[in-house]
């Protein structure tokens, strides 16, 4: 009886080792266990820190429209990924259209990146997740630099503004972030969310029926033609117009976007979102997204979803990347403290010409 006893603990223990050795490896990668002992709070709070509490929104992309409609597969991603999603035929999709930043009623017309948020659901019921930006390239490659970022670039209590001290102090020890600010300031920004260009900008793993795993990031190209603003008007531009924009064109008729999926090579940085890959990377369009309704927030149904990138159908998976990780614990404990608070009206549902145009 004693030996029994023994060799069950020995095992129990020896499972304890492998849990622990596990958890502490993915707590690595995802940059938990930095020096500074990073965790999901301390990136919420920093995000709290840089744009206020804003009481029952999003700490980041705080101010959205709800959106729906659908995703035809035309089967050529099939061939990347045994994910159903990629079979032919159609799903439903629930989204957001978004602008960056903390602010729920800053006005559109700054220099900021525009953003969208889908959620697809297989026939089998399983979902897939994403959440994409019209730049390229992220502002940082780890969580501890998005945390530090957010302090950096802070408002000082004194002056309303970010310290440029510890701006500049921040940029010296980040190239990537002044790579990512000289692209912001010198690329055409899209006149439209319906005719921007979004990207998945992290890597993920695609695995294919006979068990092969690429690495592929994708993009969402808009069939409606690109057209620039003059960012030297956008101080005079109306306080809501990318989304009484969107919700005009809607009504029009429905906006169409082509999911292109972008094969990494040999040496392709696969786990760093700041760095992008070489053009001439094979592509592979595999998807229309649809978008045919928009709604406010309080009307739609995206207000309580959690766009976390890692929940994935089976045929596709996380990369090494560092952000990936953070991203999907950050978007829970967000969900969990705007869930707590009271909602108040979203900037959409504020407009005379959104809510009449709206449903």
């Amino acid at each position: 009886m004693t030996r029994i006893t023994s060799t069950v603990l020995l095992r129990l223990a020896l499972i304890s080792i492998i849990i622990l050795v596990f958890t502490d490896g993915f707590a690595f990668a995802a940059g938990w266990l930095s020096p500074d002992r990073l965790s999901p709070a301390d990136i919420v709070d920093s995000l709290q820190i840089n744009s206020g509490v804003h009481p029952g929104f999003r700490r980041a992309h705080a101010k959205g429209l709800c959106i729906e409609g659908t995703f035809q597969a035309n089967g050529n991603g099939a061939a990347l990924s045994k994910a159903q999603v990629f079979m032919p035929g159609e799903v439903p999709v629930i989204g957001r259209f978004s602008t960056g930043g903390g602010q729920p009623y800053a006005p559109d017309g700054r220099l900021v990146f525009h953003a969208i948020a889908l959620s697809l659901t297989q026939a089998d019921g399983e979902k897939w997740r994403m959440a994409l930006d019209d730049t390229p390239i992220f502002v940082v490659a780890t969580p501890l630099a998005f945390r530090d970022l957010q302090l950096a670039t802070a408002p000082d209590p004194a002056t309303g503004k970010p310290d440029p001290v510890r701006t500049a102090d921040f940029l010296v020890h980040h190239p990537e972030t002044r790579a990512f600010m000289d692209w912001i300031r010198d690329a055409p920004l899209p006149s439209s969310f319906a005719n921007g260009t979004y990207y998945s900008i992290n890597a993920f793993r695609f695995i294919d029926a006979a068990g092969e795993t690429r690495h592929v990031r994708w993009s969402l190209v808009p069939e409606t033609p690109f057209e620039a603003l003059d960012k030297s008007t956008l101080a005079n531009l109306p306080p809501d117009f990318l989304f009484e924009d969107v919700v005009q064109r809607l009504r029009q008729g429905p906006l169409r976007w082509h999911m292109m999926l972008t094969v990494a090579q040999p040496g392709d940085p696969v786990d760093d979102a700041t760095k992008p890959w070489p053009s001439d990377r094979p592509q592979v369009d595999v998807r229309t997204l649809t978008i045919d309704r928009a709604t406010t927030e309080e009307a739609g149904a995206c207000r309580n979803i959690t766009f976390d990138p890692l929940i994935l159908p089976a045929g596709m998976a996380s990369s090494d990347d560092p952000l990936l990780a953070a991203r999907s614990a950050v978007y829970a404990l967000s969900l969990t403290r705007r869930g707590g608070e009271p909602a108040g009206p979203s900037a959409a549902s504020k407009d005379p010409a959104i809510r009449k145009a709206a449903p």
